[in-house]
């Protein structure tokens, strides 16, 4: 179980590090690094390793939807998760439960087939 989570971590970092170099601007106040960083206490349910998501999980959730507050900002944290999401072993189905199980209503579906350039709903927050 410790190698596990020594893997997880390094491949945690360096996910971290390449998102660093592609996409370190910020999106209107938070980058795609931050959003990703602010999501690491959902990892161990997104790969599968947990049964359900813990509360700094979903507080995480909540957090970086708020953050999402323009069209903009929800297509560029919809392409930084449709990229991270397969680098860090994401299983899709549990990234599709975690709106619900955390109860926050997302505007962007969680799908990674989606378009993130056809995202257009602005919600007010």
């Amino acid at each position: 179980m410790e190698k596990k989570v020594m893997i997880l971590m390094g491949m945690w970092a360096m996910l971290l590090v390449l998102l660093m170099m592609s996409n370190a601007m910020s999106v209107h106040g938070i980058s795609c690094t931050e959003a990703v960083a602010a999501m690491n206490p959902c990892l161990p349910f997104l790969i599968g390793a947990q049964a359900s998501p813990v509360a700094p999980c979903c507080l995480a959730v909540q957090n970086v939807n708020q953050e999402a507050s323009t069209k903009e900002i929800r297509r560029e944290l919809c392409d930084c998760f449709k990229k991270a999401g397969p680098a860090l072993g994401v299983k899709p189905d549990k990234a599709k439960q975690l709106p619900d199980l955390c109860h926050v209503q997302v505007p962007v579906p969680i799908d990674p087939t989606i378009d993130c350039s056809k995202v257009t709903e602005d919600i007010a927050w």
